[in-house]
């Protein structure tokens, strides 16, 4: 039987597009989507390589499904553990885990391959980062979309160094102890500045004067 890749339901209480669709994405995320055939998915989800068709036309289509939902899953869970106030929910931080450690194989897969795809997937991280900061940050940042940008390839950056990560930490950034050691370091990383306002408005201002002393480029 497969699991939902949500987490929080049985294959049998999924439709067969959707068993489909979480079949693919456990594949993709253990194989890479040139290791995992539609025969594969489709014994995976107890379906016929037929329906596999039927629902997602080709492998390539099957793959931006995953994309789609994948990215949907993460912002879902990260908007109900920050704007709903359930960050500090043991219950709801325990039901979502086994989906976070899912998604982020996927994405450490998906994210690395050199096709287009991956890079519409990291372009739509940036837009969605970027629309997070105008609306719970609007003014504070010059660059924000350089800003969003730098996140997203920091946070997903962390993801395709895994098996270095992991290795550095002594425990699988993909299973439960590794990524809550993972977890709670990003939170030590995020809430305590490395640099003093001092030091780094310095910085700021010699790098003004850097890009002040730049020549112009000539018009394209």
């Amino acid at each position: 039987m497969v699991a939902s890749a949500a987490g929080d339901r049985s294959a049998e209480d999924l439709t067969a597009r959707a068993r489909i669709r979480d079949a693919a994405l456990r594949l993709f995320a253990e194989r890479g989507v040139e290791g995992a055939t539609i025969r594969d998915i489709a014994k995976a989800a107890g379906v016929s390589g037929g329906l596999v068709r039927h629902h997602f036309g080709s492998k390539d289509d099957l793959r931006a499904a995953c994309d789609a939902y994948a990215l949907e899953q993460i912002v879902r869970i990260k908007e109900q553990a920050i704007r709903d106030g359930r960050v500090a929910d043991t219950g709801f931080l325990a039901a979502a885990h086994p989906t976070i450690l899912l998604t982020y194989r996927y994405f450490a897969r998906s994210l690395v391959d050199g096709s287009p795809s991956a890079a519409a997937m990291f372009d739509a991280m940036v837009d969605l980062s970027e629309a997070w900061l105008a609306q719970n940050h609007p003014g504070e940042l010059a660059d924000p979309r350089g800003y969003a940008a730098l996140f997203v390839a920091m946070e997903t950056g962390l993801l395709a160094m895994h098996a270095q990560l992991s290795r550095a930490l002594g425990a699988g950034i993909f299973t439960p102890e590794g990524h809550l050691r993972m977890s709670r370091i990003k939170l030590d990383f995020y809430s305590k500045p490395l640099l003093s306002p001092e030091l780094a408005a310095q910085a700021q201002a010699a790098i003004d004067q850097l890009q002040a002393a730049q020549p112009e480029r000539p018009a394209q």
